[in-house]
């Protein structure tokens, strides 16, 4: 039986309407129940949410503490986050630090160099996040040095003395050291934890007039300086050291009995001009003398007469105490007082019928 038009259209659109019903129900169910082989959606990576300074000042040479956070928990391999330091010269940092997996921060150190301020950078995936500013301050550092004397007469010893700003690091502070000619002082010296000076020693050498050494030592960052005038003697002075063959102040008898076997030398003796002649003397028993051109006097000549008759009497020391004496001049008749050393050891070493 043929339908009436509008019938007919009717039932079209029922038709239409309930296939279109059943569709949007198997989504619907297909959706509630995940769907078969449906892959999960992506996790977010983590960020960098912030970076932090346990201290926005120390002092150079000091080291601090920061820390880096995320803005999630670090996957299963963990987070490596890249560090840099807006003013390397200032300020050093590692290059990049660790997030465990499961953590959302981590520590890392920065060194202080010199003063001025930097910024430490971190970076992960893409974005970065600065801390503070950091400030960098002056450390300890040489303040000054003294001499024990303005002016000396060249060849005659000085005592320097440098202080710093503060008490030194628990490691100490090596102070570096330089001089100008007529001066000689050594590389560095040692300024004991805790304590802000030390001494050190100061050689002169003989001059033909006047000059000024400068005394200068470097620590911290600054460069202090003392002037010291060497001048020419006004008098002459003998000065000498006896060396053996191995300490000082010691002598053997060598070549069986006419020789000693050390040296003598008068090199730090000053007058105020050239030095011509170091008059020597030495005597135990017996006295020899010995005049030279130069200051030094090596393997003087003797014979058994020096000594007393042996053998050594019981109980005494295996040697003999020997005097030894210098007198220079210079070339313009200045002659100094007598310099003289009591106690030189003399081991007659089996010569002479010891």
């Amino acid at each position: 039986m043929r339908l009436p038009k509008h019938v007919h259209s009717l039932s079209v659109r029922l038709v239409a309407t309930m296939r279109l019903v059943a569709t949007m129900i198997s989504v619907v169910a297909l959706w509630a129940c995940g769907g078969s082989g449906s892959p999960s959606g992506p996790t977010a990576s983590p960020g960098v949410s912030g970076v932090a300074l346990n201290a926005t000042s120390i002092s150079a040479g000091a080291r601090g503490e920061g820390t880096v956070s995320l803005t999630a928990a670090a996957p299963s391999a963990g987070a490596t986050i890249s560090l840099s330091s807006s003013n390397p010269s200032v300020a050093t940092v590692q290059t990049s630090v660790t997030v465990a997996a499961g953590s959302s921060s981590a520590t890392f150190m920065v060194t202080a160099m010199t003063p001025g301020t930097a910024m430490i950078t971190a970076s992960l995936n893409g974005g970065s996040r600065q801390s503070p500013m950091l400030t960098v301050t002056s450390s300890v550092a040489i303040s000054s040095i003294a001499l024990s004397a303005s002016s000396v007469v060249g060849g005659n010893p000085v005592t320097g003395t440098v202080a710093l700003t503060g008490a030194a690091p628990a490691g100490g502070a090596v102070v570096s050291l330089s001089s100008t000619d007529g001066a000689t002082v050594p590389a560095t010296v040692a300024v004991p934890g805790g304590a802000a000076s030390a001494t050190f020693s100061i050689t002169t050498r003989a001059v033909g007039g006047s000059m000024v050494s400068t005394i200068s030592g470097t620590y911290g960052g600054a460069t202090v300086s003392a002037q010291l005038s060497v001048t020419r003697p006004t008098v002459a002075t003998a000065r000498f050291g006896v060396t053996g063959p191995t300490e000082t102040e010691t002598c053997t008898l060598a070549n069986s009995g006419t020789t000693l076997n050390c040296t003598f030398n008068g090199s730090t003796s000053t007058a105020p001009g050239t030095i011509v002649a170091w008059d020597w003397s030495y005597a135990v028993a017996g006295k020899f003398t010995q005049s030279t051109t130069g200051p030094v006097l090596s393997r003087p000549s003797v014979d058994c007469s020096l000594l007393p008759a042996p053998p050594l009497p019981a109980g005494a020391l295996p040697w003999f105490t020997m005097t030894v004496t210098l007198t220079i001049r210079d070339e313009m008749g200045n002659v100094s007082a007598e310099a003289v050393n009591k106690d030189v050891r003399l081991m007659p070493q089996g010569a002479c019928g010891f």
